[in-house]
C-alpha cells in the first residue's frame, strides 16, 4: 500500500467499528474493499446476504443503500459513518469502491469528515482514468526490478483511476521473425497485438502456441488483479499488426499496406488487407477470442502506423500510401485516397467494436488520432456509438504537436507532456463538435516519467500534474488517459504525485498547497512537512526550465543510449569493435547516422549547432545552478533529520532523484554541446574558430566524465532506485543492472580517444550490411 497521503488523517479504528459487511456473492472489490476497511478498523470482515449491522461495503447496483443525491450519470462514491460504527461505503464504479476505504482512512478533508455521520457523497471529476500504454506493468519497461505489481495496481486504485491496462507480453522480448543485423523486432515488445495472444483458423500455426498460451495467461493474471481492486480490464495494441512473410506466401491475395520503417527494417512487412471479408472475419474472431477469456474487457485502443502496425493507403505510413487492391483503384487524387483510407479505418473500428458489444455492450474502441493529418475528417465521420478517439491535445491534426514550453515560447511540441499544464480555449469548440456527432474523445496526459524523463523514477512535478488536472476538469473532458501510467511505484515510496492525482479526481477544489503540506506530514512529520513541500517546489521548478532536446527527452533517451555512450570529437574513432557494448543495445542500424553524429537519427535532424548551444546555454544559466542550490539544501535537511530516521530517509530518497536527474540533465547538455561544437568546428573557415571550438567541446567532455564517475557512485552506494532498470538485461528501452560497468566502458573510451579532431563520415547512409561488400564497378 502506498504511504499515508491525507489531507485530515481519519482512522477508521476510531469510529467504534465492529463489523465490516459485503456481499456473499461478491465482486472481488466489494471484499478487497472490505477486507481493507476491517484492516483499518481491527474489525472482521465478513460476507452477507443483505446488509448488517456495522459497516456496509457495496457497489451500487446492490441497492444496499438509498444514496441522497447520487446523480444520475457520472460516476460517485457515497461514506457513511456514525459514531457508534454504522453506516456504509458505497460507489457506482467498482475503483471508488476501494479507493473510497483508502480516502477515508487517509484523506478526507475537515468539511466531509464533519459529515461523516450524515453520508459524504463525492463525485469524481472524471468517468474514465486510465494508463495508456502502461510502462512498467505491461509495456517496454515490464522485466523491471523491485516492482510490485499488486502494490502498484492498489495505487491506480487508491488515486482515482478506472481501468487497467492488460496486455503486456510474459517475455522480455517477442517472437517475430527477423534476419542478421536488424534490430526490428523490438518494436513488437509494446502494446502487443491479437496475434501475440490469440490465433484464429487463418493464423493458426503461425506463432507457437505456448507462446500464444503464456502471454495469453500473463494477460489473465493481470485481469484478475485488476478486478480484485475494480479496475476495468482493457488493452493498448499497435494494429493491424504485421504478419510474416510467411503467411503471405500462403494468402498472396491477402497483403495488404507496407508498414515497416525501411530504414530500421531489414525485412518488408506487411498487413493484411483491411477491407477483405476474410480479414474482417479474422479481427472479428480475434477479439472475441480474447473477450472469451476476459468477458469484462472493456476497450481498445489502436494506435497504429508505426512500430510494424498501419492501416492501408493512409498518408504517414512509412513507405508512403500503399496496400492491397480492395480499397480504391489507381489513378485517383490524393483528397479520394485519402477519403478512402479513412472511410475504411472507420469501417475496421466498427467492426472490432461490433464484435466485442456481442460479448459486452459498453465496450469501446478508442482510436489513437495523431498519424491521421489528411484522413481525419472521415475517420471521425464514421465514429460514435462507442468508438472514438484520443490525442494529446483535441486540437491534433498529425503529428505535429500544439503548445509551447512555459519558460522558452519558441520551443514547442509539448502537448500532452509534464510540461503542459494549461488548455488553451480553443480546444472546447473541439470538444463540443466531437459531442454534438455522438464522440466522447479521450485526452492524454502526464503523470509520470514515460516520455518527459525517461528512465528516470519519481521525478515530481505535483503543481504542473494539479493545474493541468485542473484544466481538463475545466475544459469539461470527462475522460482521460496517462501516458505511460505512473512507472515503479513501489520504487518510488515518497513520490507526490499519486496524491495529487487522487485530489485531481475526488477533492478537484482543495488547494494543491493543501494535498501537498498533508501529503509532506504524512511523509516527515509536522516539523519537517514545510521544508520537503519547499524542496519539491525547487525540484519542479527546475524541470520548467529544462529544455527539450528533441528525441532525447522524449521516449528517445535510452534509444541512444545517451548515459553510456562515450563522447568524443570523432566518435568512428572508436574501432567498432569496443563500440559494440552500447551499440548492441541502442536503436541503431549499421548505417544510421546516428551512429557517428549525435544531432541525427535516419534521415531526421534532431540538434542542430545553433539550437545545441542554444539548449546547452539553457542548461548551463537555468537548470544546473538550481539544481546545485537544491542538492546542498537536501544535504542540510538530511543532517537536521538525522534523529528522525523516517524523516530523513525521504530527504535521502528526494536528494538522490535530484542527483540522478543532474546526472541525466549533464548526458543531453553534453548531447547539445557536441553538436554546437562538433558541427561548429567542421562548418569553422579558420583556424582560431576550430580551436575556440575544440576547447568548449573538450570542456564538455570534463564535465560528462565528472558526470559519468557521480552516476556511478550514485548507482552502487545509494539505495534509492532512481532508474527504472531491467532485472533481466539491456534493451533498447531501459538499461539492465549491469550499467555501472557499461559506464566505465564509456570513461574508458572517453580519456583514451578525446583528443582525435571532430570528424564525421557523412557517407555513412550507403554503406553495406556488416559482412557484405559493394562490388566494384570499372
Amino acid at each position: 500500500m502506498t504511504p499515508p497521503m491525507s489531507v485530515a488523517p481519519f482512522s477508521a479504528a476510531m469510529l467504534n467499528v465492529r463489523r465490516v459487511n459485503y456481499p456473499a456473492r461478491f465482486q472481488p472489490v466489494e471484499k478487497t474493499a472490505a477486507q481493507e476497511l476491517a484492516r483499518q478498523a481491527n474489525a472482521p470482515a465478513s460476507p452477507s446476504l443483505a446488509p448488517g449491522r456495522g459497516i456496509n461495503v457495496a457497489l451500487a447496483s446492490r441497492g444496499w443503500a438509498k444514496v441522497a443525491g447520487a446523480p444520475a450519470a457520472g460516476a460517485w462514491m457515497w461514506i457513511r459513518l456514525t459514531e457508534s460504527g454504522a453506516g456504509e461505503i458505497i460507489a457506482n464504479e467498482p475503483a471508488f469502491l476501494f479507493a473510497a476505504v483508502r480516502l477515508l482512512a487517509n484523506g478526507l478533508t475537515d468539511a466531509a469528515r464533519a459529515k461523516l455521520d450524515r453520508g459524504v457523497l463525492i463525485p469524481a471529476a472524471f468517468d474514465l482514468n486510465r494508463p495508456l500504454s502502461d510502462s512498467v506493468l505491461t509495456q517496454y519497461w515490464r522485466t523491471a526490478r523491485k516492482f510490485d505489481r499488486e502494490q502498484y495496481v492498489a495505487t491506480l486504485a487508491e488515486n482515482g483511476f478506472t481501468h487497467l491496462e492488460v496486455n503486456g507480453l510474459q517475455a522480455h522480448m517477442p517472437f517475430e521473425d527477423t534476419v542478421q543485423s536488424e534490430y526490428y523486432p523490438q518494436f513488437y515488445t509494446y502494446s502487443p497485438g491479437f496475434n501475440h495472444f490469440v490465433d484464429t483458423p487463418l493464423t493458426r500455426g503461425v506463432w507457437p502456441a505456448h507462446y500464444l498460451e503464456a502471454n495469453l495467461n500473463h494477460l489473465k493474471d493481470l485481469a484478475a488483479l485488476g478486478r480484485r481492486y475494480g479496475l476495468r480490464p482493457g488493452v493498448c495494441m499497435f494494429e493491424p499488426r504485421s504478419l510474416p512473410e510467411r503467411f503471405f506466401q500462403r494468402y498472396p491475395t491477402l497483403r495488404g499496406a507496407r508498414v515497416d520503417h525501411p530504414f530500421r527494417s531489414r525485412l518488408p512487412r506487411f498487413c493484411l488487407a483491411q477491407d477483405h471479408p476474410v480479414t474482417r472475419q479474422h479481427y472479428r474472431a480475434a477479439l472475441q477470442a480474447l473477450m472469451t477469456e476476459v468477458p469484462d474487457l472493456s476497450y481498445l485502443s489502436v494506435w497504429t502506423n508505426d512500430s510494424g502496425a498501419g492501416f492501408e493507403h493512409t498518408g504517414s505510413l512509412y513507405v508512403g500510401r500503399n496496400g492491397g487492391p480492395y480499397m480504391i483503384r489507381e489513378w485517383r487524387n490524393h483528397e479520394k485516397v485519402a477519403q478512402a483510407a479513412g472511410e475504411s479505418i472507420a469501417r475496421y473500428l466498427r467492426n472490432l467494436q461490433t464484435a466485442a458489444a456481442e460479448i459486452n455492450p459498453d465496450f469501446d474502441v478508442i482510436l489513437r488520432i495523431e498519424p491521421f493529418k489528411l484522413e481525419q475528417d472521415h475517420i471521425k465521420a464514421g465514429m460514435g456509438d462507442h468508438v472514438t478517439w484520443e490525442a494529446a491535445s483535441l486540437l491534433v491534426r498529425g503529428y505535429h504537436l500544439p503548445y509551447t514550453h512555459p519558460r522558452y515560447p519558441e520551443m514547442g511540441g509539448v502537448a500532452g507532456s509534464a510540461l503542459q499544464p494549461s488548455i488553451d480555449k480553443s480546444e472546447r469548440a473541439v470538444l463540443r463538435d466531437s459531442r454534438a456527432h455522438g464522440i466522447d474523445p479521450v485526452l492524454q496526459y502526464s503523470a509520470g516519467s514515460t516520455g518527459n524523463y525517461e528512465p528516470l523514477a519519481g521525478i515530481p512535478y505535483p503543481r504542473m500534474l494539479h493545474q493541468k488536472l485542473a484544466a481538463m476538469r475545466r475544459l469539461g473532458v470527462r475522460r482521460i488517459s496517462a501516458l505511460g501510467g505512473l512507472g515503479n511505484t513501489t520504487a518510488s515510496p515518497y513520490w507526490p504525485n499519486p496524491a495529487v492525482l487522487r485530489a485531481g479526481q475526488f477533492m478537484p477544489h482543495v488547494p494543491v498547497e493543501r494535498i501537498l503540506h498533508a501529503t509532506a506530514r504524512g511523509f516527515v512529520g509536522d516539523q519537517h512537512a514545510e521544508a520537503l513541500v519547499a524542496a519539491w517546489t525547487d525540484f519542479e521548478d527546475a524541470l520548467s526550465w529544462q529544455p527539450p532536446v528533441p528525441l532525447f527527452t522524449g521516449f528517445g533517451f535510452c534509444w541512444q543510449r545517451t548515459l553510456d555512450r562515450p563522447y568524443v570529437p570523432d566518435i568512428e574513432a572508436i574501432p567498432e569493435k569496443e563500440r559494440a557494448y552500447y551499440e548492441r543495445h541502442g536503436c541503431f542500424q549499421h548505417n544510421n547516422p546516428g551512429i557517428n553524429d549525435l544531432g541525427k537519427d535516419v534521415l531526421f535532424d534532431l540538434v542542430t549547432r545553433d539550437y545545441g548551444a542554444k539548449a546547452a546555454r539553457a542548461f548551463d544559466r537555468n537548470v544546473f545552478p538550481r539544481l546545485e542550490k537544491l542538492l546542498a539544501r537536501l544535504s542540510r535537511l538530511r543532517t537536521r533529520a538525522a534523529g528522525n530516521e523516517g524523516a530523513q530517509a525521504v530527504f535521502t530518497d528526494l536528494l538522490d532523484r535530484v542527483r540522478a536527474y543532474r546526472a541525466w540533465c549533464r548526458s543531453l547538455r553534453m548531447v547539445c554541446a557536441w553538436c554546437a561544437h562538433v558541427y561548429g568546428y567542421l562548418e569553422s573557415t579558420t583556424a582560431a574558430a576550430k580551436r575556440r571550438h575544440e576547447r568548449h567541446l573538450q570542456a564538455a567532455i570534463d564535465l560528462e566524465l565528472e558526470n559519468t564517475a557521480e552516476l556511478i557512485d550514485l548507482l552502487e552506494n545509494a539505495a534509492t532506485e532512481v532508474l527504472i532498470t531491467s532485472k533481466v538485461g539491456n534493451n533498447t528501452f531501459f538499461y539492465g543492472e549491469d550499467l555501472p560497468g557499461l559506464l566505465r566502458q564509456k570513461i574508458r573510451l572517453m580519456k583514451k580517444y578525446r583528443h582525435f579532431k571532430p570528424r564525421i563520415d557523412r557517407n555513412i547512409l550507403w554503406r553495406p550490411i556488416p559482412g557484405a561488400v559493394w562490388p566494384t564497378f570499372d
